[in-house]
């Protein structure tokens, strides 16, 4: 027995002494390996982010002008909430502006305890007068009011014993009351605005179960425990209500029905636990056949593509298209984040509230698919922030946007009062035709500081800007629209009318999608007529920002 510690007492001596790092040299290696994340990123999702994207439609369809919007900082006086809320507004606010440029942030604050280049440079240059800020015209304002910790618990347990064997049980559940309070204020006047308010409250739920046994068998003893628990978090259910005061604060604020938007079946808590059933139900194959047909119904696809049964280059460019339109991370593979934006469409509540499928089975096996592909069609907008957007001097910047209803090639062209045309689209900032679903083009890109080009109103008369769509590539057919340099005169075409047809030649009528808008051009001010505009439009880089434009027509 004596032996027997010496012999354990000189093994844990040798295992003092320093170890050999070489020796776990191939152990080391895996390292590079192991510290990576497991799953890809996702995009952060709410059961209010298609209520957002139905937001900015509306806003759109409203033709609101751009409204300058800032936010004080957003405390919590619970002091169990630490979440950055205040960029949860903002990224909100980004969701809502997509299309209809409705809103723009003012980053309004400096916080004089922040050392980072922003903040320095603000700091240095609004001393020295340097930087204008933009008055804001509304502000939000607001606070985590309260976090009521469980209130209710409930808590269940149960135990049985004998002489050689224990059990036991325990169950408990419990859930906690989290509010945030907005408000909407006039920045001029520093007033919140009478009936601009949002009041809700969330539920954060977690629970468990947990099972014990213990037995001994003579002198040995062997004792099991097994769990499971699930915790809600408070980032998410906070990001919820952020993005519920936004749509009630904004929707009431320009009087537009925002409860339309906040009645959709994909804002239903429990929308994408019954996607997750459905995606668990299936497998690979399965999802790439619903989820193909369903990219081919919104025109990312061609409908004749037969069904793939593996991934192809096709389907994954397709994939990955659509995900950035929807701004999902994109992988170009089909998760089940991408699973649930593509077949969210065809998923309604029935007559007793339960969830069902429209056009496709458990199996995977689709009935009446490809759904009715949707009909392509151009939305083309004038987006000067003023009421009358049909009449402008000579000389006005004019702003335009286009987006399709379904993925295709998008060709814009303008004419002049004379019936010259020039293409807009594409061109060298923009030289690929095809466009994604719901993608907006801005004419001239006015959000970039280098738009490659600007596009004024030229002599009086009447202006028009047509914009014209087909599945087709259209490089090939019309080689004399397409192939000369964007922004030049074309030959042989007068008018939108002229474009028109020449569309209409090479594909056939109704086979492509158009739609035009024109504006009167008014004879300048004193202040613009020291220089008068070209007959002709006429290509030049923009003009610096300090100085307005001197001559008309696309520049």
């Amino acid at each position: 027995m004596l032996g027997v510690v010496i012999t354990v007492a000189s093994w844990l001596g040798g295992c003092a002494t320093p170890l050999d790092a070489r020796k776990d040299r191939e152990f080391q290696s895996n390292a590079h390996v192991h510290n990576r994340p497991t799953h890809r990123p996702v995009r952060s999702f709410t059961s209010f982010s298609d209520s957002l994207t139905c937001m900015d439609h509306m806003l759109r369809a409203a033709d609101m002008p751009t409204t300058l919007i800032t936010s004080k900082y957003i405390p919590d006086y619970s002091g169990r909430v630490s979440v950055a809320t205040k960029d949860m507004i903002i990224t909100a606010l980004s969701q809502m502006s997509r299309v209809s440029n409705a809103f723009r942030y003012v980053d309004f604050e400096v916080e004089l305890t922040r050392q980072d280049t922003v903040q320095n440079l603000t700091t240095i240059l609004l001393n020295n007068n340097q930087l204008r800020l933009q008055r804001p015209a509304l502000y939000l304002s607001g606070a985590i009011a309260f976090v009521d910790q469980n209130v209710i618990n409930n808590r269940w347990d149960m135990g049985t014993s004998a002489s050689r064997l224990e059990t036991g049980y325990s169950a408990n559940r419990n859930a906690t009351l989290l509010g945030l309070e907005m408000h909407l204020g006039d920045f001029r006047t520093r007033t919140f605005i009478p009936g601009l308010d949002s009041s809700n409250e969330i539920i954060i739920a977690n629970g468990g179960q947990g099972l014990d046994l213990a037995g001994r068998i003579s002198d040995y003893g062997v004792h099991f425990n097994v769990g499971r628990d699930y915790t809600q978090g408070v980032g998410i259910a906070t990001r919820t209500l952020v993005e519920l005061a936004m749509i009630e604060l904004l929707g009431k604020w320009a009087r537009l029905p925002y409860w339309q938007c906040l009645t959709l079946d994909q804002a239903h808590p429990d929308f994408q636990r019954q996607l997750r059933d459905w995606y668990n139900a299936g497998n690979a194959s399965q999802h790439r056949s619903l989820v193909q047909r369903s990219l081919a119904s919104q025109g990312y696809l061609p409908a004749d593509v037969p069904l793939r049964e593996s991934d192809s280059q096709e389907l994954r460019l397709a994939v990955a298209r659509f995900q950035a339109d929807h701004g999902m991370v994109v992988t170009g593979r089909v998760d089940f984040t991408t699973y649930e934006r593509a077949l969210r469409q065809f998923v309604e509540i029935d007559e007793e509230g339960r969830f069902t499928r429209i056009g496709w089975e458990t199996g995977g096996r689709a009935t009446g698919w490809p759904p009715q592909t949707q009909h392509l069609a151009i939305d083309l907008q004038v987006e000067n922030p003023v009421i009358d957007r049909t009449r402008f001097e000579s000389g006005t910047p004019i702003y335009l946007s286009s987006s399709l209803s379904r993925s295709a090639h998008l060709y814009c062209f303008m004419s002049n009062g004379h019936g010259q045309v020039i293409r807009l689209l594409p061109n060298a900032a923009m030289p690929h035709a095809l466009l994604s679903a719901n993608q907006t083009v801005r004419i001239p890109d006015w959000m970039s500081p280098n738009p490659g080009f600007l596009l004024d109103a030229g002599q009086p008369g009447t202006e028009t800007v047509g914009c014209f769509a087909s599945t087709r590539d259209m490089a090939g057919l019309l080689p004399g629209l397409t192939e000369p340099p964007a922004l030049s005169l074309l030959g042989g075409v007068q008018g939108i009318d002229g474009v028109q047809q020449a569309f209409t030649q090479a594909l056939g009528e109704g086979e492509f999608a158009s739609q035009r808008v024109q504006w009167q051009v008014l004879p300048a001010g004193p202040a613009m007529q020291a220089a008068p505009a070209p007959a002709a439009p006429s290509v030049a880089p923009p003009a610096a920002p300090s100085s307005p434009p001197a001559s008309g027509g696309a520049r």
